[in-house]
């Protein structure tokens, strides 16, 4: 199934947290913090999104940081995807 966002939405993908600390721990899920660092999966068109021109400046495949509360969780076919707002994104990591 494709998701297609509309306005200035983004789809995007956590990236697994690291499995061990720097010092050589190994975590378990419970103590692992929600990674912020997602792939964008799909952009929207941006275009009059409350009243304001909006131009997006993310693209498929970047690697982001996003707020640690934004966006709505949806699983489909089994994966688990996050829809934010572009203004929601924090930086893109290169």
């Amino acid at each position: 199934m494709t998701v297609k966002p509309l306005g200035d939405r983004v789809v995007i993908k956590n990236v697994e947290a690291e499995e061990t600390t720097k010092s050589g721990l190994i975590l378990t899920s419970a103590a692992k913090e929600k990674p912020q660092m997602a792939e964008v999966l799909a952009v929207g068109p941006g275009g009059m999104v409350d009243g304001k021109e909006v131009t997006m400046q993310v693209s498929v495949g970047q690697k982001v940081i996003y707020s640690k509360y934004a966006g709505t969780e949806v699983k489909i076919d089994g994966e688990e995807i996050i829809i934010v707002r572009q203004s929601d994104i924090l930086a893109v990591v290169e």
